[in-house]
């Protein structure tokens, strides 16, 4: 080979080098973790992804399956990694199950106060050790789940507001709280029913909506009409509801970098109200509080979604 040839192909093979560096720098993490049973849970295991380990993790998405299911694979999905990424979010993907008892149908896991959330919490500040991002063990909590999963995002809410930046219940039947406490119904939330789901099930998630909501709570009831027990669209609008709130409540800085992030609120007026019998919005602003329920919407790209949702329309 020529002498120049030889000069440029290491050229090129260092620079090769040096790519293949920076991308294994910089390669997503994935840490499992195991927590001992506890009192009202059977198995507590949970999965950790991070897109950059160098990155400051600002918040954690839980990801929280259906009745005693495992939901660790749901941090693998590349539409929640890849919000997980452009919003320096941890993902958790989280396995909860119950000890065998006659009405399976019940999950005693799903009441979180009762030691499963204080699982979640220990496997939280477990991997903050051993991912070198102390950060997480008392990073707010973004809080996704379906069926089960969306019963103990409620119950996690009424258990600790303080940790949740926003919330979504999604088609679940089996509650252990009513009226939460004030704090709870401050954080943004989406409770999902399904058209086509058994009528025990909605009716449960309109009341426990109908009671919050008349004390001010600062959530949107959202019905897909087709849907029966099903994700369907819950999982695209969550991730709009998601992208606006953080901004909202995640301070711009902190002032107390040791210590635990304090939640920006948001106030009801800075929002939208969604009337579910014209199928419409407005800013909270504007006009008379109605005689009927109403939904609470963060922002008008939400509004649009939850209007979409509702009317089968397409999303923006």
């Amino acid at each position: 080979m020529p002498p120049r040839a030889y000069v440029i192909a290491l050229i090129g093979a260092a620079a090769a080098c040096a790519m293949h560096a920076r991308v294994a720098e910089t390669a997503s993490v994935t840490i499992d973790e195991v927590v001992a049973p506890g009192a009202n849970y059977d198995k507590a295991e949970f999965r950790l992804w991070l897109s950059d380990p160098r990155e400051h993790v600002d918040a954690v998405l839980v990801l929280m399956p259906g009745s005693n299911g495992d939901g660790r694979s749901m941090v693998e999905e590349p539409v929640w990694q890849e919000l997980a990424a452009r919003h320096r979010l941890g993902l958790l993907g989280c396995r909860l199950t119950d000890y065998p008892h006659a009405q399976p149908f019940i999950e005693h896991y799903v009441n979180a106060s009762q030691g499963s959330g204080q699982a979640l919490l220990e496997a939280l500040a477990s991997l903050a050790g051993r991912s070198g991002h102390p950060e997480l063990a008392e990073a707010p909590l973004l809080l996704w789940g379906f069926s089960a999963g969306g019963e103990l995002n409620y119950e996690l809410v009424a258990w600790k507001p303080e940790r949740v930046v926003a919330f979504v219940v999604n088609k679940g039947g089996i509650y252990y709280s009513a009226l939460v406490p004030e704090a709870a119904r401050k954080v943004p939330g989406i409770l999902f029913v399904g058209g086509k789901d058994l009528e025990y099930r909605t009716s449960t998630i309109r009341g426990l909506f109908a009671v919050n909501r008349r004390a001010g709570a600062l959530w949107a009831l959202a019905e897909e009409p087709d849907a029966a027990h099903v994700p369907g669209r819950s999982e695209n609008i969550a991730r709009i509801f998601f992208e606006d709130v953080l901004p909202l409540r995640l301070p711009a800085q902190q002032p107390n970098p040791e210590g635990p992030l304090t939640l920006r609120p948001i106030a009801e007026a800075a929002g939208f109200v969604g009337d579910f019998q014209t199928k419409s919005y407005r800013s909270s602003a504007n006009g008379d509080t109605p005689d009927h329920p109403t939904a609470w919407l963060p922002t008008e790209r939400v509004a649009r979604a939850w209007r979409a949702l509702l009317t089968n329309g397409p999303l923006d």
